[in-house]
């Protein structure tokens, strides 16, 4: 990959940690994760092989359908709360339909399907992105929202996955 291409996907990745890690508003949260998932998607794909447009392929679909699942919890929150804050999630569904969004975005055991199908399509620096860099974001939001989901859940869900 050129050098120039290859430095605006790596400036992206971070610009899309950071936006979400410092979002306070669901959208904007929505938008660093939606960056950080386009910018991967190039790296995933470097290598010109089917494992790798394979794995790019399921590592897209996967990231987006989460997404959309935040997006989705997100505005069911907002409409029975009337605010975007993330802060102030207080619906059922809505805690709900984020754990199981983040549950996919992290790879944790009931979602983790595409996780070692992806990394066996990635090089090794890929695969260390993907299983690092790549969760800060939705580890973040979890922090943020831990006084409203379930504890128990996630810790049985990071039990099991270990």
């Amino acid at each position: 990959m050129n050098p120039t291409i290859s430095m605006i996907m790596f400036s992206s990745l971070a610009t899309g940690t950071i936006i979400t890690m410092t979002s306070y508003h669901w959208l904007l949260a929505w938008i660093g994760l939606e960056i950080n998932t386009l910018s991967i998607i190039p790296i995933i794909s470097t290598t010109h092989h089917p494992r790798s447009t394979e794995a790019a392929t399921k590592y897209f679909l996967t990231q987006a359908a989460a997404s959309a699942l935040i997006l989705f919890s997100s505005m069911v929150n907002a409409w029975e709360t009337g605010t975007w804050d993330i802060t102030q999630l207080s619906s059922m569904p809505s805690h709900v339909l984020l754990t199981a969004a983040l549950a996919m975005k992290l790879g944790l055991v009931p979602m983790h399907f595409w996780l070692p199908e992806v990394l066996q399509g990635s090089t090794l620096m890929t695969a260390l992105i993907i299983t690092t860099w790549q969760k800060l974001a939705p580890m973040t939001l979890i922090y943020l929202t831990i006084n409203s989901l379930s504890t128990t859940i996630l810790l049985l869900m990071g039990l099991t996955s270990t």
